[in-house]
């Protein structure tokens, strides 16, 4: 199967779930759409411009389903859901707020709405906040938390793996587009530290490792470009 796309309408989503993933979608894909449609509306990306469902949402879980078919493995509408709702608990207030959920929280109505694998997984692919984590400064609690983080990562599941490792690809390229953005460096220092072993990690996925390695390296390369102009 052909490398998705960095962009992708809701429409384009749909049609390549049923044409090349061969996945009629079911009711837990449609209420996942819902659900990130209303999260992540008017949403916009680094430029300021891109709408996050159209150059991320979608895009990921494209990626997402294509691995799955591509090595032969079984996907179901959790896999594909979970995909779809892997940022939503980065914007749970807001949800929280349009589902007047407060009372039980929004892990409990994912858990509710789409079944304890697709809460596990989004709860397992959300950034905890920089307070909850030690350090005099602000760079300190940073690198505290990547260390939780990539430890979590390091011991979950292959589901949470694959989408992961397609999530930190589509943001790799979208910000390698952004010349001069500050989480270009970032990127880059995370994938040598973590993102590129990571994919060679038992259950290696080396197509993943492939196109990481070529990202790095396109904004390595960028990194330099930029350090011989200034």
């Amino acid at each position: 199967m052909a490398q998705t796309t960095t962009k992708a309408s809701r429409s384009e989503f749909l049609s390549f779930l049923e044409n090349e993933g061969r996945f009629r979608p079911d009711s837990l894909i449609e209420g996942a759409i819902e659900v990130a449609e209303e999260v992540h509306a008017g949403l916009v990306r680094e430029d300021g411009k891109s709408l996050f469902l159209e150059t991320h949402t979608w895009p990921v879980a494209m990626d997402v389903v294509a691995h799955y078919r591509a090595n032969n493995r079984n996907i179901t509408g959790v896999e594909i859901a979970s995909a779809i709702l892997h940022d939503v608990m980065e914007d749970d207030e807001r949800i929280l707020n349009l589902y007047e959920s407060k009372a039980y929280g929004f892990e409990a109505y994912l858990a509710y709405r789409f079944g304890t694998k697709v809460q596990e997984i989004a709860s397992d692919l959300k950034i905890k906040p920089l307070e909850l984590f030690p350090g005099e400064t602000e760079d300190e609690r940073k690198a505290a938390r990547f260390w939780d983080y990539c430890s979590l990562l390091a011991k979950a599941d292959y589901d949470v793996k694959v989408i992961k490792l397609a999530d930190r690809l589509n943001n790799m390229a979208f910000i390698y587009s952004l010349p001069g953005h500050e989480k270009q460096k970032r990127y880059m220092r995370e994938a040598e530290d973590f993102y590129l072993a990571y994919a060679m990690m038992e259950p290696s996925m080396p197509q993943f490792y492939a196109r990481l390695r070529r990202a790095y390296e396109a904004l390595r390369s960028r990194q330099k470009q930029l350090a011989t102009t200034v």
